[in-house]
């Protein structure tokens, strides 16, 4: 089942999405965000191809459960959102709230993530968790005197990487960067530094100190964060993201048994199977592969694509 995207607009997007994977985009708009697959209130995953054609994700797997995710009593919402990210410029710098802050609180979603770097300019960085481990009241102190930034591992990076960070880590992406984007499904983010910016209407964006400095783990340094570059990229309580390649006229055999999903990075192919007609894919799509699904993809150009399972 092949995803069809949801594009967000933000302050800090760009068109490099349809430059780097032909994506339509709304023109002249600052899309940041494409949810290649989601299931939120404010996005909701429907299907491009096929039977299933037009209809919601998650109403085809609350009626096919198990031949789509392998068992009978599968969690609501789908339990992956999956992200590609253009960051033409900096984002803030933010946190998402693991789940016992969310109890505590009484409000919003957990979010544990991985950015798996597509593309970088020359220089480009992200920020994520501490120099070293800090007070409450020292983080206090560089929110009041706007110096939160300089408090955060400034960790240059570069294409193949990819970068853990589980719920509490205080982070920020740098402009200059193509991110695949692989997460629980949570759209709660609380800004605590947003670079002294101005919307389009001349206004700073909305600040959530308070949710922040609850939801903050202030003693994640980027040493306790790891990078992957090859084969198991994360393998977490939440998702896996396994990195593949293949040359041009490899084959896959996807066995029966698991739900899997195939974000393509780059390249192009072809799955097929006696079960269905053969489906097309390119870079930048992502397709949801049933656990009842048995066939193979022969690859039409030298490929790297990430494989999500949970």
């Amino acid at each position: 089942m092949k995803c069809k995207p949801i594009f967000k607009e933000r302050i800090w997007g760009g068109q490099g999405l349809e430059t780097a994977f032909g994506k339509a985009l709304p023109p002249g708009k600052k899309i940041g965000e494409s949810w290649e697959l989601a299931d939120l209130p404010q996005g909701k995953t429907t299907i491009a191809n096929g039977p299933f054609q037009g209809r919601i994700l998650a109403d085809i797997v609350r009626d096919h459960p198990e031949e789509i995710t392998g068992v009978g009593d599968f969690p609501k919402p789908f339990p992956l959102l999956i992200k590609l990210l253009d960051a033409r410029e900096v984002l803030s710098v933010q946190v998402h709230p693991d789940p016992q802050t969310c109890r505590r609180m009484g409000r919003g979603e957990p979010k544990t993530e991985c950015w798996y770097i597509i593309d970088a300019e020359p220089g480009a960085v992200i920020y994520k968790g501490f120099k070293e481990p800090i007070t409450r009241e020292r983080f206090v102190r560089a929110v009041e005197d706007g110096t939160t930034a300089d408090l955060l591992a400034k960790v240059p990076v570069e294409p193949g990487q990819c970068h853990f960070l589980p719920a509490g880590t205080a982070h920020a992406i740098g402009g200059g960067l193509l991110i695949a984007e692989i997460q629980t499904p949570s759209d709660t983010t609380y800004r605590v530094y947003d670079w002294d910016r101005l919307d389009d209407a001349g206004n700073p964006r909305q600040l959530h100190i308070e949710e922040a400095l609850e939801s903050i783990h202030f003693d994640v340094t980027a040493d306790r964060l790891p990078v992957a570059t090859i084969g198991r990229l994360v393998d977490c309580e939440h998702f896996k993201v396994d990195k593949g390649h293949r040359i041009r006229g490899a084959e896959l055999l996807l066995a029966r048994g698991q739900m899997r999903t195939i974000l393509a990075l780059s390249g192009s192919g072809t799955i097929e199977s006696a079960q269905a007609d053969p489906v097309d894919f390119a870079a930048g799509d992502c397709l949801v592969v049933p656990a009842a699904y048995d066939g193979a993809v022969t690859f039409g150009a030298d490929t790297e694509y990430l494989k999500v399972t949970l």
